[in-house]
């Protein structure tokens, strides 16, 4: 997932950066707005996280000028600006979020997935591909070495979600919260049972597998066990 970050203070962007750098995301940081929009007009960014207050251009006026051009990219406000008219402007101009600061990043990495999911569903479509395993997110199929794969729906979200993140290590926890719509019981064993049914229909019949389990952690899938 690729982030623009347009945020002037340089310690706090080099948290953000470090933090999701991290968790995998590709971060390009802007310190300017004129900059920023450059940026975010001239590359594709799958979020945009935009202070308010910037030199060169406001946040506010930043997010109108992306606007004009690009309706779908999610884009977090990050700002000490909270008062309710702050808060309607820029909902006004079209900001999916706003988180105040200060602000702990584990909220703003929630928030985070959560508009990258957010899009991910939004999408016409994509093509996902690991080794000889393909997923076609539009026309809802799912071939291995030529040969087409049924699955269920919950099966399809599920392995969509382990395909996207390949080769980072997803908790049963972060499954549930991407893939399970209703309450989901934290002392169950519904995700291993799932992933147990998708390793039947995606590796077993296969040399080589695809999904590994890593103890005391989660799931990943990757080309070989490391």
């Amino acid at each position: 997932m690729k982030v623009l970050l347009v945020e002037d203070e340089p310690k706090v962007s080099a948290f953000i950066r470090k933090g999701l750098e991290e968790e995998h995301f590709d971060v390009e940081v802007a310190y300017d707005g004129t900059f920023g929009t450059r940026l975010a007009l001239s590359h594709t960014f799958d979020l945009i996280i935009l202070d308010v207050i910037l030199p060169g251009m406001s946040g506010f006026d930043v997010l109108k000028t992306i606007r004009q051009h690009d309706q779908d990219v999610p884009v977090l406000l990050l700002t000490a600006l909270g008062a309710t008219a702050d808060k309607l402007e820029g909902f006004g101009a079209g900001a999916d979020d706003y988180l105040l600061k200060p602000f702990d990043f584990p909220e703003l990495l929630a928030r985070v997935r959560a508009l990258t999911r957010r899009r991910g569903h939004g999408s016409k479509g994509a093509t996902l591909t690991l080794a000889d395993l393909t997923l076609d997110t539009a026309a809802k199929t799912v071939t291995r070495a030529g040969q087409t794969l049924k699955l269920t729906a919950r099966e399809f979200a599920l392995l969509e979600l382990l395909l996207r993140n390949k080769g980072r290590v997803l908790s049963r926890a972060e499954i549930a919260e991407h893939s399970w719509e209703e309450s989901f019981d934290a002392g169950s064993n519904v995700i291993d049972v799932y992933v147990n049914y998708l390793r039947n229909k995606v590796d077993k019949p296969f040399p080589t597998r695809l999904i590994h389990t890593v103890v005391g952690m989660g799931y990943v899938m990757r080309e070989e066990d490391k």
